[in-house]
């Protein structure tokens, strides 16, 4: 395993480099792993890595730049002294891994996080380490945060967030106006929980546990793992950068000669709440956009299906809003049992018509539709007030045999008597990432359509319910194709 290394100036086009970290030293004789770049008060920056080293031990390796002044850093080094963090006693050597961004205490002290899980258990854990000079780590007395119900914390993030605004903030910012944001992956999904942190007593005050259940608040309720937040000083944003992996077989893999692809960049930010956080595709996508068409208000009875034609449906950008009227009017329509979200969730697939639902979009759908994935609304009577579903199911995804499938869905944060009920897609072949509620919630698809391919691929909107819905606003682009490994010149 090697660090690939590619350098862009608007986080859509990649040039592609040389790798940049490759097995060389004994502590990373067996791979180079994870890691964080921290960016030194100097303007240096400094990388901390899992290496596996000689006797297939993780460890924490670190390097530097070998010209600091070369605007690609091409070549890294890795000093004497590695590795400069170890598995502790109690920690499993294969069980050590993907440091963090470090960040600076009020003491000036460097402080940095290690994910590990627990010997014969399945506590997972965030380990704190200190260090005065970035080269000499010592372990905190008690990790910053554990549970005892989810195994191995992979690649842990932690970061500050704003309670007054959008804007990102560098990593070392701690004051009264800002939350913190603990990250971990475990069990395929990246999880997170929000809180109080002080770096004089290093003692992090999460608002919620990580359960490993689905009330976890989770980056998406799809098919994203392993991502990877960073400040972007240039524009005052912190944006997230997950990996989708593949849902087909690994005898695919083999013959496409590679496996799993990255997402598109996300702004992230805390809900005015403070409860959750917000996600949006970078505006720097945008600029992909070309062929657009816009249909203005226009009701859903229902049981109708409308295409959406003008644009190329196997790679566009789509914005739309749905209103449901007199909501209030009809509330002995809808199921008043309170049931959990996985229950919600997998009792209302597509193909389950509901009183107002499933209504949204065909995405990536064959001219008969029998292929087709379907991201929808469903909108449902719970307890005193109502619940706004949202899924993407894709049972009918693709024809194509030995393809893992699902039916993804969330319960949106959002109120249909008050607010609109917004939707954006992202749709690139096999791709689609969907954005509800502005942000509130994501969901990534990886999907292999057999027929909807290129020109042969459809888009819909859609109502399956027995009420009508309004589409107030529909918004839509063909989208460019992005220059991605292209060669150095």
């Amino acid at each position: 395993m090697v660090w690939g290394h590619s350098v862009s100036q608007d986080l859509v086009n990649w040039i592609k480099l040389e790798p940049s970290l490759s097995p060389s030293v004994p502590s990373d004789i067996n791979s180079c792993w994870s890691g964080s770049t921290t960016i030194l008060p100097d303007g240096k920056p400094v990388i901390l890595y899992t290496g596996c080293d000689a006797n297939k031990h993780q460890v924490t390796v670190l390097a530097g730049p070998k010209d600091p002044s070369d605007p690609l850093l091409r070549e890294w080094v890795k000093p004497k002294g590695n590795p400069v963090m170890v598995p502790p006693s109690n920690v499993p050597v294969d069980c050590f891994r993907d440091p963090t961004t470090a960040w600076q205490g009020h003491d000036g002290k460097w402080r940095a996080l290690v994910g590990a899980k627990e010997k014969d258990s399945n506590k997972g854990m965030a380990i704190l380490y200190h260090s005065d000079d970035f080269m000499k780590w010592t372990q905190f007395h008690v990790p910053l945060l554990e549970s005892q119900v989810t195994g191995m914390w992979e690649c842990v993030d932690f970061y500050p967030v704003s309670i007054t605004g959008k804007e990102g903030l560098d990593t070392s910012v701690n004051d009264s106006s800002v939350k913190h944001v603990l990250k971990t992956s475990y069990g395929g999904n990246d999880c997170y929980v929000i809180g109080t942190y002080s770096s004089e007593t290093d003692v992090f005050s999460a608002d919620s546990e990580f359960t490993n259940t689905a009330a976890d608040l989770r980056y998406d309720y799809g098919n994203l793992f392993a991502s990877k937040a960073f400040f972007d000083s240039a524009k005052n944003r912190r944006i997230s950068w997950g990996w989708i992996m593949e849902r087909d077989s690994n005898k695919d893999d083999i013959v496409k000669g590679w496996a799993g692809i990255m997402a598109i960049p996300r702004e992230i930010w805390l809900e005015k709440s403070g409860k959750r956080l917000m996600q949006w595709p970078v505006e720097e996508i945008n600029n992909l956009r070309a062929k657009n068409i816009s249909l203005d208000s226009k009701q859903l009875e229902g049981g109708s299906i409308l295409e959406i034609s003008g644009i190329t449906a196997s790679q566009a950008d789509i914005e739309v809003a749905f209103d449901i009227p007199d909501l209030e009017n009809d509330t002995e329509v809808f199921d008043s049992e309170e049931v959990d979200q996985p229950t919600l969730t997998s009792a209302y697939s597509a193909s389950v018509k509901g009183v107002y639902g499933p209504f949204g979009l065909l995405a990536l759908a064959s001219n008969d539709l029998s292929e087709h994935t379907a991201v929808f609304f469903r909108v449902i009577r719970r307890g005193n007030g109502y619940a706004v579903l949202m899924c993407s199911d894709e049972s009918k995804s693709s024809l194509r045999d030995n393809i893992e499938k699902a039916t993804l869905g969330i319960s949106l944060d959002i109120d249909p008597r008050h607010e609109k009920i917004s939707l954006r897609c992202l749709i690139d072949h096999s791709v689609i990432e969907s954005y509800g509620g502005g942000g509130k919630s994501v969901i990534t698809s990886r999907v292999y359509p057999k027929m909807a391919i290129g020109e042969e691929a459809r888009l819909y909107v859609f109502n399956h319910g027995t009420k009508a819905v309004t589409m107030s606003s529909l918004e839509a682009w063909s989208m460019r194709k992005a220059q991605i490994n292209s060669n150095q010149t």
